[in-house]
């Protein structure tokens, strides 16, 4: 019998934005499958190769390297329109993905009246969750509710009619109670089901074809989309995103099973950062804030939205450690720290009665209202951006990194110091 492959997880363990994209692109040179298991079209994963910049809303960044497999699991809601102009760019662009990408049949198809409803349903809300607007929430609600369309439906014209006419009629009542208009949705529809043979020819089994990869001694990277902070169940609920995003839902949203999982390496900043509406306990002054977007380039890689800065929260990052159950982090974009005169890292929180709390809490309102306890290092006033071993990092930047892996609990197994594939350190 061959020997059994490995199966890693990666998955963020903040606001997400924590540069997943690169650490999954630079190990997928490792693996023989890259697949996703949730999230939508509202999360981007950023790609630096050469001199070229790919940003990936859905395909796996594991397709940027020839040969791998990329595989989008049932855990997806999948907007078809969008996926394929994303397919067909990288096409233009030189990539040889046919054959390559495959799609399971359980996956949820997200709708355009899913998008529709989407911006309608967050214009109308008094408390702004901050939604990017892809319809990714009304997705899964269907789901939920076992109203959705999954990919194996379009086997089946006659049921996908009766599922989609219901649809429309449902969302078209909704729409007109929030005063929405619906002069656009038919169009859209009938540009998404044109789709429907051409996706249809992509469609797998994922579940099996991991699960056989693995037996065969295979290697496969599981991808997921934002962070633990936007997780539904484990996140700053209501402001988080419709699915899972904890290594827990990779297994589910894969359909694989859990002991098949050999490792979980979660994704850290070296600093904080969040896009959207909802709480920041680490937020760095304006100044710092600003500072450090313009050297990290914070700007939402779908939105454009620039996002708010913080200090590292070992807080948040502790308790995403013991939910995902990590056995490693990766650290990225400690070179945008390189030229800050001290670098701070929020060790508890102090409430609104006085107590100090070491624990992330799962009342959101309360969070809001914390005041982080700080801890702060000096820093190394040198460019980390050619380093490529641990050792050779400066001594204050080693120290910082040697007190995050203290504190959250999960050993330090990757550094990225800037945006290229070469730009990373690997820890033993």
């Amino acid at each position: 019998m061959p020997d059994k492959g490995s199966c890693t997880v990666i998955v963020g363990c903040q606001w997400g934005d924590e540069g997943k994209g690169k650490i999954v692109d630079v190990l997928a040179e490792q693996v023989d499958i890259v697949a996703r298991y949730q999230g939508g079209a509202n999360a981007g994963h950023t790609v630096h190769v050469g001199d070229d910049q790919f940003v990936l809303h859905q395909i796996p960044s594991g397709v940027l390297h020839a040969g791998r497999r990329c595989l989008l699991g049932n855990g997806v809601v999948l907007d078809v329109q969008q996926f394929f102009e994303e397919y067909d760019a990288l096409l233009k662009r030189g990539i040889d993905i046919e054959g390559r990408v495959g799609v399971s049949y359980r996956a949820q198809l997200l709708m355009p009246y899913h998008r529709f409803l989407d911006k309608a349903v967050e214009l109308a809300a008094d408390t702004k969750i901050g939604t990017t607007g892809r319809g990714i929430g009304p997705a899964y609600e269907d789901k939920a509710g076992r109203r959705g369309v999954r990919v194996a439906d379009l086997l089946s014209p006659n049921r996908l009619d009766k599922r989609i006419n219901a649809a429309k009629d449902r969302v078209a009542t909704r729409l007109e109670e929030l005063g929405a208009g619906t002069e656009e949705l038919n169009e859209a529809m009938e540009r998404t089901l044109a789709l429907s043979e051409r996706l249809l020819a992509i469609a797998t089994d994922v579940g099996p074809e991991i699960s056989g990869a693995l037996r065969s001694g295979r290697n496969v990277l599981l991808e997921g989309a934002q962070g633990t902070a936007l997780d539904l169940d484990h996140g700053t609920y209501p402001f988080v995103t419709s699915s899972n995003t904890t290594a827990g839902s990779a297994a589910t949203g894969s359909g694989i099973g859990p002991t098949q999982i050999t490792d979980v390496i979660g994704i850290v900043k070296a600093y904080t950062t969040r896009v959207g509406e909802g709480p920041l306990p680490s937020s760095m002054a304006p100044q710092m804030d600003e500072h450090v977007r313009m050297l990290g380039g914070e700007f939402g890689a779908t939105t454009g939205r620039p996002r708010r800065c913080g200090w590292f929260d070992s807080v948040l990052t502790r308790f995403a450690s013991q939910v995902n159950g990590l056995t490693g982090i990766a650290v990225t974009k400690l070179d945008v720290l390189d030229t800050l005169d001290e670098v701070k890292i929020a060790t508890a929180y102090k409430t609104a009665d006085g107590r100090t709390r070491e624990f992330f809490p799962a009342d959101t309102w309360s969070l809001a209202e914390v005041e982080p306890v700080y801890e702060t290092m000096p820093g190394w006033h040198s460019s980390t951006c050619d380093v490529r071993r641990i050792e050779d990092l400066p001594r204050n930047a080693r120290a910082y990194l040697d007190r995050i892996e203290e504190l959250t609990n999960a050993p330090v197994c990757f550094v990225s110091v800037g945006t290229k594939r070469s730009q990373i350190i690997t820890v033993d």
